[in-house]
């Protein structure tokens, strides 16, 4: 079975936070109606719900109910990091302890050490990210841009 590379450094939920997140960047101040957040980014739109209930509690997108209403971002695009995105949903995994419950490790082996250090990695990589450095910049040529036409 084929996985996309991405998929094993973070979960789909966080995938589809992130795509929901980028995409509200191009909307300040209007709300936006989830049935476009999903059709615009290819998530599923009930999956989309409980992406959006959960990046609504951690206070990085706002909701309002009835005519008018949707989600929008909470705060500036420059002041989310994509860390705080993919904790809202889910967890970057972390080797604190030998995996296999070995008494004899005391210590992460040198092959669990070498996984969490490579999910450290991303861990900073997404800390030092801000939605912002995601969002179409006009001197690039390739950024996340939305409506998606294909699904990869």
């Amino acid at each position: 079975m084929a996985r996309s590379t991405i998929s094993v450094m973070i979960s789909i939920t966080a995938q589809y936070a992130l795509r929901a997140v980028v995409f509200l960047t191009k909307y300040e101040n209007g709300f936006v109606s989830r049935a476009e957040i999903a059709e615009s980014t290819f998530v599923p739109h009930d999956y989309l719900l409980k992406v959006l209930n959960e990046l609504d509690k951690a206070g990085i997108v706002e909701s309002r109910r009835g005519p008018g209403g949707g989600y929008r971002l909470s705060k500036p695009p420059e002041k989310i990091t994509t860390l705080e995105v993919v904790l809202s949903v889910d967890e970057i995994p972390r080797i604190e302890q030998c995996p296999l419950g070995l008494a004899s490790h005391q210590r992460l082996c040198p092959l669990h050490q070498l996984l969490d250090n490579a999910s450290k990695m991303v861990e900073d990589s997404f800390r030092q990210t801000s939605v912002a450095d995601l969002v179409l910049d006009r001197k690039q040529t390739k950024s996340c841009d939305f409506p998606l036409t294909s699904v990869d």
